[in-house]
């Protein structure tokens, strides 16, 4: 069966961002130190899913960015634009984007039918509500939380729309120089 895997950065408080559009300012550029991990991780799945908001600006941005080999996050953008993309949404009625597909089902019944699908795991990178329905359904089997040295005070956090609480299995700890803590964990 497949896994479906979580990355994301967060706040030393547990925020995912702040804003009505999801920003990120406050996130730590360590792309040198975490970008091994990074590029393992998201090689270990062959799809993405994505919610609405996300795509609109996530998915052309690493298509621009995949013919780009200065940037440096072309490696990363190699391994997502071969990626299957699936878009959850209740409003677009036809895909817009290269090698992305909408799913307009009901969210559990659509990812615990790609579970059982043949391949490669899954991944989820964000937007934040997105995140949270996939955490309060219990639907993410792995987390992979970069931990940013900062404190918001405020902001959206992922995990605020469970209703019981959730047990993890600590799988790994990193911490990096720039004073990021990764924290891997499985859920029970």
């Amino acid at each position: 069966m497949r896994k479906l895997k979580l990355q994301m950065q967060v706040s030393l408080d547990g925020f995912n961002s702040t804003g009505p559009n999801d920003e990120q300012k406050w996130v730590t550029w360590a792309w040198d130190e975490i970008k091994p991990y990074v590029l393992d991780l998201a090689d270990s799945a062959d799809t993405e899913i994505i919610g609405r908001k996300l795509a609109a600006d996530y998915i052309p941005y690493w298509l621009d960015t995949v013919t780009k080999p200065e940037d440096p996050m072309y490696e990363l953008a190699k391994i997502k634009a071969n990626q299957k993309k699936i878009v959850f949404t209740k409003t677009l009625e036809k895909s817009v984007w290269k090698n992305a597909e909408l799913a307009k089902g009901n969210l559990t019944e659509g990812i615990n039918k790609m579970k059982n699908q043949s391949g490669k795991d899954i991944i989820v990178y964000g937007g934040s509500s997105f995140v949270s329905a996939l955490v309060k359904e219990n639907l993410i089997d792995e987390i992979h939380l970069f931990v940013n040295p900062i404190v918001l005070g405020s902001g959206i956090p992922i995990f605020d729309k469970l209703e019981n609480w959730q047990h993890l299995k600590l799988i790994k700890s990193l911490s990096f120089n720039s004073g990021i803590v990764l924290l891997h964990y499985e859920t029970k």
